[in-house]
């Protein structure tokens, strides 16, 4: 059914709920999980930081996908989380999306909440919002 299941993280709690979802269905599936890390431009740190940042979370959800006997693909890009969501679910094929329904704490779980929200308006797929 599903083939490609796409889960943007930030290496949040609540992420790491929409990644093991997403995980778990894929293993029932058969599917692949493409795991999507974006770093936003609109940060104020240096590159090599976030950069280092994003590779650790997207290795996070590789180790839980090889444990679990999934094949899981990394995707890390720089960009707008909010509005990129559907570019990058085109790009990568993914016929569903599984994504967290909040974020990082304060200010950050306000855009990532945002980033649910535009990508359940925006994307040509099914989306499974995880609380």
């Amino acid at each position: 059914m599903f083939e490609k299941i796409m889960v943007p993280t930030d290496g949040s709690e609540y992420a790491a709920r929409a990644e093991d979802m997403a995980i778990e269905l894929a293993g029932r599936l058969g599917s692949v999980v493409i795991a999507v890390h974006v770093i936003d431009e609109k940060l104020i740190y240096p590159f090599d930081v976030l950069e280092d940042e994003g590779k650790e979370i997207l290795a996070s959800v590789q180790r839980k996908g090889r444990e679990a006997g999934v094949r899981v693909d990394e995707v890390l890009v720089f960009g707008s989380p909010a509005h990129d969501m559907k570019k990058i679910t085109e790009k990568t094929g993914a016929d569903l999306v599984v994504i967290a329904s909040h974020g990082r704490s304060g200010l950050e779980k306000l855009l990532m909440g945002s980033v649910a929200e535009t990508t359940l308006k925006t994307v040509d797929v099914p989306v499974l919002l995880v609380k």
